[in-house]
C-alpha cells in the first residue's frame, strides 16, 4: 500500500476545504479545519511519547484493566481516581511530557509520573507511554461524555474494554466504533471478565465481537479476551500495547486516520461524482444552436446574394447590365440580423449547464446551473447588440470599380466607333479612314469594345462568384466570433471555474485520503 506523506495528505485536504468554500457549509469545513489542525497539533508534540486511552463502559473493568497495566490502585485511591469528568494519566517518562499533557488537557492532579515514585519496579519497556483511565462512556453524566469524546479524538492508541454481558451495546458501537472505520489500525478491543465466560464459549463469543466490529466497519481491530481481576491475558494485551509503542508509529497512524475521516467527512458533504469536465465539441453545438437562433446562415446567404448583385450589376456590360434589370426585380435592400430568439438560446444554455451539474458533487450543481441561469438576459442583451454592431455591408473591392471604368471606356469606344463607321460609310468615306492591320479604325473600336467588354463581362462575373462567397465567409465569421465571445465569457468560463473548483476539491478529497 502507498503511504503518501502526511504533510501532503495535509495539504490536500487543506486545499479541498478551501475549493468547498461556498459549495459546503461552513460548520462542516470548520469542523474538518478544526480535525486538521488538532491531528497536526499533535506532531508539534513529544514524538518519544505514545498516548495510550483506556475507555469503556460502566461495569466493564475498564479501571481494573489499567490498574493492572499501571501497576498501581490508582482508581482505589481517591486522591488519583477522578471523581469529576476528568481522566487520569499515568507517565512513563516524565521529560517531554508536560506540553503534551497540558495539550491533553490532563490538570496536574490527575497525573502520575512513574520516574519520580519510589519503586522498584522496572518499567524501562512502558518508557514514553501516556496511558489515560478515560470516565464511563455510558456515564449518565454530560461531562463524562464530553470527556471521553475529546480525549478519544487525540490518543494515539485506542484500548476499549467491553463486558461479555454488554458487548453488544449500541451505544459504544453506534457512537464510538461505526464512525471510526478509517482508525482501526490505533484500537485495540479487550472483552474482560472472560474468566466468568465458561471455557467452551471463550472463542465463540471473542468471534462474535469480531463480527460485530466487522459489521462496524472495522475487521482488523485486534480482540484479546482478559481478565485484569485474573490476570488471564494480561500479558497479550501488554504486549499488544508495547508493540505498538515502541513501533512508534501510533502518532502517526492516528493523524493519518484523523485525515482520512476527515476527508470522508468533507466528501460526503461536498460530493464523490467523479470530477466532470466541458468538451469543446459540446461548445460547438451550443455556439452552433446560438448561431441558428440567430439567423446568421440566412443573413450569410442574403450578403451573398447582395454582393454578388451589387458586384455583379458593376462588372457587366453596360446595356446588358441595363437589359437584366428590366427584366429582373430590384434587389433588395441590404441583410439585416433578425431578432433574436431568445427562447432557444435560454433553453440551449440552460440545457449545458444541466449537462456540467452532473459532472459535480451536489452541492455544487445549483450554483453551477446558476452560473449560467442568472445570466440569460444579459447573454441575450450582449448577443442582439454585438450582432447587429457587425458591418454586414462592406465596400466592394476596388477591382470593380476599375472594371466599370473600362467598360464605360470600352462602349464609349464602341459607340464611337461605330459611329465614326457609319458617318463615313453615309459621307463615302470609307476608304479614307485610318487603318490598323488593314481594318479601318472605327471597326476595330466599335468591334474591338463590343468584344472586349462581353469578354470583360464573363472573366467579371466569374470573379464576382468567389467574392460574394468570400463576404459571405467573412461576415458569417464575424457574426459567429460574437456568439463565441459571448458564450466563451458569460457560459463556458463560469461553467469551467464552477468544474474547476469541484475538480480541486476531489483532487484534495483523494490526497488526503493518501
Amino acid at each position: 500500500m502507498r503511504h503518501t506523506p502526511i504533510a501532503s495528505r495535509v495539504d490536500g485536504l487543506r486545499a479541498a476545504v478551501e475549493a468547498a468554500r461556498g459549495r459546503v457549509a461552513d460548520p462542516v469545513l470548520d469542523d474538518v479545519a478544526a480535525a486538521v489542525e488538532k491531528s497536526t497539533g499533535r506532531l508539534r508534540l513529544s514524538a518519544r511519547h505514545t498516548v495510550v486511552a483506556i475507555a469503556g463502559a460502566t461495569g466493564s473493568g475498564k479501571s481494573s484493566t489499567y490498574n493492572a497495566l499501571t501497576g498501581l490502585e490508582l482508581s482505589s485511591v481517591g486522591i488519583r481516581r477522578p471523581t469529576t469528568s476528568w481522566a487520569t494519566a499515568v507517565v512513563w517518562g516524565s521529560e517531554g511530557a508536560g506540553e503534551l499533557l497540558e495539550w491533553l488537557g490532563i490538570p496536574p492532579r490527575h497525573q502520575t509520573m512513574r520516574d519520580s515514585m519510589l519503586d522498584t519496579r522496572s518499567e524501562s519497556e512502558f518508557d514514553g507511554v501516556v496511558l489515560l483511565d478515560l470516565p464511563d462512556h455510558d456515564s449518565t453524566e454530560v461531562a463524562h461524555h464530553l470527556e471521553v469524546d475529546r480525549l478519544v479524538a487525540v490518543a494515539d492508541l485506542m484500548v476499549w474494554i467491553l463486558d461479555p454481558q454488554k458487548y453488544a451495546d449500541a451505544a459504544v458501537h453506534d457512537r464510538y466504533f461505526k464512525p471510526m472505520g478509517t482508525h482501526q489500525d490505533v484500537m485495540l478491543v479487550a472483552l474482560n471478565h472472560i474468566d466468568t465466560v465458561p471455557a467452551d464459549r471463550r472463542q465463540a463469543m471473542v468471534d462474535d465481537v469480531r463480527r460485530l466490529l466487522a459489521e462496524d466497519g472495522l475487521p482488523d481491530v485486534p480482540v484479546l479476551p482478559i481478565s485484569a481481576r485474573e490476570g488471564i491475558g494480561m500479558a497479550e494485551l501488554r504486549g499488544e500495547i508495547l508493540r505498538r509503542v515502541h513501533d512508534k508509529r501510533s502518532t502517526s497512524l492516528r493523524v493519518e486516520a484523523d485525515i482520512a475521516a476527515a476527508a470522508g467527512r468533507l466528501e460526503q458533504a461536498g460530493g464523490t461524482t467523479p470530477a466532470g469536465e466541458l468538451p469543446a465539441r459540446r461548445v460547438e453545438e451550443v455556439e452552433d444552436r446560438l448561431a441558428d437562433a440567430a439567423g446568421i446562415s440566412a443573413v450569410v446567404d442574403g450578403i451573398e446574394r447582395t454582393v454578388g448583385d451589387r458586384a455583379r450589376g458593376a462588372v457587366t456590360w453596360p446595356p446588358l447590365a441595363l437589359l437584366e434589370r428590366g427584366a429582373e426585380a430590384a434587389p433588395g435592400g441590404q441583410p439585416e440580423v433578425a431578432p433574436l430568439d431568445r427562447a432557444a438560446v435560454d433553453t440551449t444554455v440552460r440545457a449545458l449547464a444541466d449537462e456540467v451539474s452532473a459532472g459535480v458533487g451536489p452541492v455544487w450543481a445549483p450554483p453551477t446551473r446558476d452560473a449560467v441561469a442568472t445570466r440569460l438576459a444579459a447573454i441575450g442583451d450582449r448577443l442582439e447588440n454585438g450582432l447587429r454592431g457587425v458591418d454586414l455591408a462592406g465596400r466592394l473591392p476596388a477591382w470593380v470599380t476599375l472594371v466599370r471604368i473600362l467598360h464605360w471606356l470600352l462602349l464609349l469606344a464602341a459607340v464611337g466607333g461605330l459611329a465614326w463607321w457609319a458617318v463615313a460609310a453615309v459621307q463615302g468615306t470609307r476608304d479614307d479612314l485610318p487603318r490598323v492591320a488593314g481594318l479601318p479604325l472605327p471597326a476595330v473600336l466599335g468591334i474591338g469594345g463590343l468584344v472586349l467588354g462581353l469578354l470583360l463581362t464573363v472573366v467579371g462575373r466569374m470573379l464576382v462568384r468567389g467574392l460574394a462567397r468570400q463576404r459571405a465567409d467573412q461576415a458569417d465569421e464575424r457574426l459567429r466570433g460574437v456568439v463565441h465571445q459571448v458564450i466563451e465569457s458569460d457560459v463556458v468560463q463560469p461553467l469551467r471555474a464552477e468544474l474547476a473548483s469541484y475538480a480541486a476539491f476531489r483532487r484534495g478529497v483523494e490526497a488526503a485520503r493518501g
